[in-house]
């Protein structure tokens, strides 16, 4: 486990953090949003506008917003 063997009350969340953090703009499509997530194979991005963080976006969010396969 990520924080196994740490103390909660020491450890700071950026010693937690893995890699690099990928981001979307605020604007995007989610069409491009869901492209960036597979291409970087990640479950969630962090929504920015300019320097500032809006939100968080997960697969299951860009899911939702996409129409339907034809067929289903």
């Amino acid at each position: 486990m990520l924080g196994e063997g740490r103390d909660s009350h020491q450890t700071k969340a950026g010693e937690l953090a893995q890699g690099e953090a990928v981001t979307i703009g605020a604007d995007d499509l989610a069409h491009e949003t869901f492209t960036t997530m597979a291409q970087r194979k990640v479950r969630r991005l962090l929504a920015i506008d300019g320097h500032r963080l809006v939100g968080m976006v997960a697969r299951a969010d860009v899911a939702r917003s996409l129409p339907a396969p034809p067929g289903r």
